[in-house]
């Protein structure tokens, strides 16, 4: 007597079905879930609304990402000094805060693929001369947010400037506003978009050529913790994903009358 084949030849494709919904019917396929840090009082990239909830142009990358790993994901705050230490402590498990990519940093994290471009400009009162080379700047008062890409710059090439290192970019606005530093350097767009567009900016302007690369780095990436290539991967994909669908155009116009790639 013969058996029908459908008996006595398996078939490969339901039980490969009923396989995964076995292992699936326990906790090893729970829906992923991340941590994810922003730095919040960086304004329109990340900062907290009057509730105290996170919102900004990174967040909203941040959560879009996730939706595309279909992820379960908590975004937290993170004073930027010790962002990559927390990455580093498994605090959190990827840094998406307009991270500048750069050597020194390659060699803490893995960064994703590009997903902006970052130019920076000094800031100083109207009329102030353009030359902002650090020889004509020698003994000014320079601001800067410390442990951002501009704060190494300066280090390493002003050495003769009196650097003013702060915790957020804002405290050095104030300073500036007050008289206290004579110039500020940052990210171009968050002054564009902030700073400059505040009553206390009117008798201040952009001073000097837009400065990239080298220390500046090389546009900004998400970070993640050394050797993790697999979530690198995950978030490399929903990355193109979202710039595919129009979800990376569409975040960027809710905050930036312009492409930041």
């Amino acid at each position: 007597m013969h058996l029908p084949p459908s008996i006595h030849r398996p078939d490969h494709r339901a039980f490969g079905v009923f396989l995964s919904a076995l292992l699936c019917s326990g906790l090893a396929c729970a829906q992923a879930s991340y941590r994810i840090a922003t730095e919040g009082t960086y304004r329109p990239w990340s900062f907290k609304d009057e509730q105290g909830a996170l919102q900004g142009w990174d967040v909203d990358i941040a959560r879009a990402l996730c939706e595309r790993m279909k992820a379960q994901c908590e975004i937290v705050a993170q004073d930027w000094d010790g962002i990559i230490p927390g990455l580093m402590a498994r605090k959190y498990d990827m840094i998406v805060a307009s991270m500048a990519i750069t050597d020194q940093r390659r060699q803490r994290v893995d960064f994703s693929d590009k997903y902006k471009d970052t130019v920076s400009r000094f800031v100083a009162r109207k009329g102030t001369p353009q030359d902002v080379s650090p020889a004509a700047l020698k003994g000014k008062a320079i601001g800067v947010q410390r442990g951002s890409i501009q704060a190494n710059y300066l280090s390493q090439n002003y050495r003769e400037a009196d650097l003013k290192f702060y915790d957020t970019p804002q405290a050095a606005e104030l300073d500036l506003v007050a008289g206290r530093v004579e110039y500020i350097l940052g990210n171009m767009v968050t002054y564009y978009v902030g700073f400059m567009k505040t009553t206390d900016a009117k008798n201040f302007d952009f001073v000097g050529p837009d400065l990239k690369g080298g220390l500046l780095g090389d546009g900004n990436g998400i970070a993640v913790r050394k050797g993790d290539a697999e979530l690198l991967a995950k978030v490399n994909a929903a990355l193109a994903a979202i710039r595919a669908d129009g979800t990376y155009d569409r975040i960027t116009a809710k905050y930036f009358p312009f492409k930041l790639m």
